[in-house]
């Protein structure tokens, strides 16, 4: 990897976003309800939610075009990328790797820096930047390794448990004549819809300039993420999603590479409360958001991006 703008602090970071009336992140395995933690109430929103809103982004920003292609995308066939991978740096996808340190093959993993696999990891990261970022494994087909991705989120986590609500829906049309012969010609098909009243969600993120440093994250790439974290509702809007935004981002920067500080005690500084609690939140002015700038440890610098 170039080593020209790599990460050379480490940073973590919390992002507050909320709902109102609509479904977040819906479960497949209970119907396309809201996601809850079943013993408290608390609505979730899986990690794999969030970075799929940044790979989203990232992909109508730059039209999918290198070096912020997207690796992770819909319909997409992985090994088929991963092979025009080994095609563009004319690498016979019919012969085992090698290693050139000692010419023998590798036939599931290619060690050493010049090896057929380490080129094609090289290639994928300099070209996808979901790779770089969140990492991927790449041993599908043919094989280019796997990457551990200087990124990671957490499930975000609702401040206050929410609510599920369901509403009947009417189409008033039907897909086929045998379908409105069967109705009588009333054409209406009844559905359901599950939506939150309002949820402000928080998430924790961590990045590893260590990790960076091995898949060539760049402070270019950097201010890229924060930017789709920032906008990454603006082009996801759907109905069913009802209004959703990012509502505040922390940063917290380190001065080392390795931190400065644990990271519970930069995620504390922050809290959120309800203002009152005797009704339920249908706003995010509903909540105070408080820093303690005093809890944060020298060596490490709070940044708001909103």
């Amino acid at each position: 990897m170039h080593s020209e703008g790599i990460l050379n602090k480490r940073y973590d970071f919390i992002i507050l976003f909320d709902v109102k009336d609509g479904n977040p992140n819906g479960d497949p395995d209970a119907g396309n309800l809201p996601r809850v933690d079943a013993e408290t109430g608390h609505g979730l929103v899986t990690d794999v939610c969030l970075k799929r809103k940044v790979r989203n982004y990232v992909g109508l920003k730059f039209n999918d075009q290198p070096p912020y292609g997207i690796f992770i995308k819909e319909k997409a066939i992985l090994n088929d990328t991963i092979e025009q991978a080994y095609k563009s740096l004319d690498i016979d996808l019919e012969k085992p790797p090698t290693d050139p340190a000692d010419g023998k093959k590798r036939n599931k993993t290619g060690k050493g820096q010049g090896s057929e696999i380490d080129k094609a990891r090289r290639f994928l990261c300099q070209n996808f930047y979901d790779i770089r970022t969140f990492g991927a494994v790449m041993k599908t087909g043919p094989n280019a390794g796997q990457v551990r991705g200087p990124v990671q989120f957490t499930f975000a986590r609702s401040v206050d448990p929410v609510v599920s609500l369901e509403h009947s829906i009417t189409r008033m049309a039907v897909a086929t004549k045998e379908e409105a012969e069967k109705q009588g010609g009333d054409n209406r098909t009844m559905g359901r819809k599950f939506t939150v009243p309002y949820g402000l969600y928080r998430a924790y993120g961590f990045i590893s300039a260590p990790l960076a440093e091995q898949t060539g994250f760049t402070e270019k790439d950097l201010e890229l993420l924060w930017e789709a974290l920032e906008n990454m509702f603006e082009h996801d809007r759907s109905a069913a999603r009802g209004l959703m935004g990012t509502r505040k981002l922390f940063v917290f920067e380190h001065e080392s590479k390795m931190g400065n500080a644990p990271v519970q005690k930069l995620f504390d500084a922050i809290t959120v409360k309800r203002k009152d609690i005797s009704r339920p939140a249908r706003d995010f002015c509903d909540y105070t958001v408080s820093v303690n700038k005093d809890a944060i440890p020298q060596g490490v610098s709070l940044i708001e991006r909103l």
